[in-house]
């Protein structure tokens, strides 16, 4: 059993795929993607992407489709990963990775590169969103001036990126729909 989502904007604007029917899987809405992708309009063309936690691969998509310039999409569950893999080409999306992976594995190595935007939306009520910014800012998964989207069950705080980071972390958009906090924040230069 399968369910869809559809690509708001770009090239591939209108395009509908499939994705796992996994318990706790739930893709962002097109109301918050089409927002997220709104704040990004002048800065998705030739980035860098890191889609963590990437479930139905419907933002990992959304960035291909918006000129990405490379896309890695991390997600643990096998089935899940086969769709987004099954996806990636229907598209032909060479500059898209499919990384069958947990996040944290991912994300407990240095990396090699930075990424210019990195999209974090882990299940909810598990408090993983701290764990993740943390890895991404102490292995270089981010430099300085990199946005981080962050889609969470409760509101990010300024206060709360303060405790944790200091002034690495500023928050530069942020918007909630229905149950979904969601937020866009910059590592500081």
């Amino acid at each position: 059993m399968t369910n869809t989502f559809k690509i708001i904007g770009g090239e591939h604007r209108g395009r509908k795929f499939s994705f796992a029917n996994t318990n706790g899987l739930r893709p962002t809405p097109n109301k918050v993607r089409e927002t997220l992708f709104n704040w990004l309009q002048f800065e998705t063309q030739g980035k860098t992407f890191l889609d963590l936690f990437s479930g139905s691969g419907a933002l990992s998509f959304e960035a291909f489709s918006r000129g990405a310039k490379q896309v890695f999409s991390v997600e643990k569950n096998t089935h899940a990963c086969s769709i987004i893999e099954k996806n990636k080409r229907i598209l032909q999306a060479k500059n898209l990775t499919v990384i069958n992976q947990d996040a944290f594995t991912f994300l407990n190595k240095h990396s090699i590169t930075y990424f210019d935007i990195v999209l974090l939306d882990p299940p909810f009520n598990k408090g993983l969103i701290p764990k993740a910014l943390e890895l991404i800012i102490e292995n270089g998964f981010a430099n300085d001036g990199s946005k981080i989207y962050a889609e969470s069950e409760s509101k990010i705080t300024l206060d709360f990126l303060m405790t944790n980071f200091g002034k690495k972390l500023s928050i530069n958009k942020q918007k909630k729909s229905g149950a979904v906090h969601y937020c866009l924040i910059q590592l500081q230069q």
